[in-house]
C-alpha cells in the first residue's frame, strides 16, 4: 500500500504560480511512475503530468506544456508539480497518482493509488 498526501493548493490570481507537492508513504521501496491529474466541477478527471520513477521521462496535457513542471525527489519520497502563468480554467482540485511499475501513462485508470486532492483556484 501506498499513502499519498498533496499540499500546496490555494487561491492566486491569474499569472501568478503555485507549487504542489506530494509525499508518499507505505510501500515506496517499489518503483512508482508519478502522475498529476485534476478535476474541475461538472468535468471528468484529466491528466495533468506525469514523471517516471527515475525522473528521466516526462509528460505534459497540451493545455500545460510549457508553463508546468513535474519533478520528484525519491530520497524524500516526494513529487512536485510547479505550476507557473496559471489561467483561471486551471482552477480544479489537483491530485497525485502513483502507477506501479508504470512508464508515465496518462490514462487515469492505470493508476493504482491516489491522494486526497488540494485544491487550486486562479481568480481572473
Amino acid at each position: 500500500q501506498v499513502q499519498l498526501v498533496e499540499s500546496g493548493g490555494g487561491l492566486v490570481q491569474a499569472g501568478g504560480s503555485l507549487r504542489l507537492s506530494c509525499a508518499a508513504s507505505g510501500r515506496t521501496s517499489s518503483r512508482y511512475a508519478m502522475g498529476w491529474f485534476r478535476q474541475a466541477p461538472g468535468k471528468e478527471r484529466e491528466f495533468v503530468a506525469a514523471i517516471t520513477w527515475s525522473g528521466g521521462s516526462t509528460y505534459y496535457a497540451d493545455s500545460v506544456k510549457g508553463r508546468f513542471t513535474i519533478s520528484r525527489d525519491n530520497d524524500k519520497n516526494t513529487v512536485y508539480l510547479q505550476m507557473n502563468s496559471l489561467k483561471p480554467e486551471d482552477t480544479a482540485v489537483y491530485y497525485c497518482a502513483a502507477d506501479l511499475w508504470g512508464l508515465g501513462d496518462q490514462d487515469k485508470n492505470e493508476y493504482e493509488y491516489w491522494g486526497q486532492g488540494t485544491q487550486v483556484t486562479v481568480s481572473s
